[in-house]
């Protein structure tokens, strides 16, 4: 049975970050100037996202800190903020391309749903978040502790909301250890598959729901998938056998190691910050949030998700998401419903760029 035999950087506590803030990365003046006007030198009102290309900008001063907190998302502890990107006077669409352009630049985005939308606006529009097709960016609702959909999520905060919309992060390294020590009997049950719906949002070569242990190792490395909404979702599938007792209460163990105050670190992002996750090593979520009444106040962040090039080799068990677990590789998001040629030609382009695998 493989084990966690020494802590490391990413299975760190509320204390670790608390103490050692090398986690955070802020530009300075000149380097938030160099990324906006990077923006308005590269944007071309006639190109959509696909369009645009890695060299249409440049980071300018602003990248070596950019390059550092992505080190950190892969050999650190698997969480990074970088603040004070330039947000006064920038227009939505402006801070938008802003986002996708520190992307391409970092890794191949990846489609986030049933459109295959390549960037997210993280806004309330009034999704049901428990319904089976219901999505947590789109909606006010607290969310359950999860992983996104590919290795890194980037999230820039354009406004924050009136009240609420807490950002909660948990090492889920350090979640395994507490659970392997009070629990080692419900740490096996985690390595074994559970069944996560697809939402509705299954690519035509998709089964609606897909098999994946909440956590395994690779090469000495422990990696975690987890998403309460979407294993409950899954039992109103045909074809999903029900969640056994154990099963049940591996579930409830880990959402209350989760969300204690020793592992859960709470943080309001402010408009400037991108805040950046492994996907591997850290767990999410967030509080309920209450928007402003103006339209130009509501609460309003960019999602993007990232394959990086430097990305390590993932379990085996993870491939029914992820599509390829190899190293270096174009894998994991949300293929959707329109994946089509002009996506696959932005995918193996932006890979080609970067040296990587293109998606099979």
């Amino acid at each position: 049975m493989p084990t966690v035999t020494e802590a490391t950087r990413a299975a760190w506590t509320v204390d670790d970050l608390t103490a050692d803030p090398g986690w955070i990365f802020p530009l300075d003046d000149r380097a938030a100037r160099d990324l906006a006007e990077t923006v308005q030198r590269g944007r071309d009102p006639a190109k959509s996202l696909l369009d645009y290309r890695r060299e249409d900008f440049d980071l300018g001063s602003a990248a070596p800190a950019i390059e550092a907190a992505f080190r950190e998302i892969r050999d650190g502890r698997g969480i990074a903020l970088v603040r004070n990107l330039l947000r006064a006077g920038m227009a939505e669409a402006d801070f938008e391309l802003l986002t996708w352009a520190i992307g391409l630049h970092t890794g191949v985005p990846r489609p986030q749903g049933k459109a295959t939308h390549y960037l997210s606006a993280v806004r309330n529009v009034g999704t049901d978040y428990r319904s089976a097709a219901g999505r947590g960016y789109s909606s006010n609702a607290e969310l359950d502790f999860h992983t996104d959909g590919a290795d890194i999520v980037a999230l820039t905060c354009y406004n924050q909301g009136l009240s609420g919309g807490k950002s909660m992060i948990t090492s889920s390294v350090a979640a395994y250890h507490v659970l392997a020590n009070e629990r080692p009997d419900l740490a096996e049950i985690a390595r074994q598959p559970f069944f996560f719906s697809r939402q509705t949002e299954q690519a035509p070569d998709e089964a609606a729901f897909y098999p994946n242990p909440l956590y395994a190792f690779e090469d000495g490395r422990l990696h975690s998938k987890w998403n309460r909404n979407r294993v409950n979702s899954a039992q109103k599938l045909d074809g999903v056998p029900p969640l056994t007792e154990p099963q049940r209460a591996t579930m409830d163990a880990l959402d209350e190691i989760l969300r204690r105050p020793s592992l859960m670190y709470e943080m309001y992002l402010q408009p400037g910050d991108m805040q950046l996750l492994s996907n591997h090593t850290t767990l999410h979520s967030r509080t309920e949030f209450v928007d402003h009444d103006d339209p130009a106040k509501k609460r309003l962040l960019y999602r993007l998700w990232l394959a990086p090039p430097d990305g390590r080799r993932l379990p085996d068990s993870w491939k029914p998401f992820f599509r390829s677990v190899e190293p270096a590789t174009v894998r994991g998001g949300i293929l959707g419903h329109q994946h089509d040629e002009r996506c696959r030609e932005f995918d193996a382009r932006q890979a080609a760029t970067l040296g990587m695998k293109a998606a099979a």
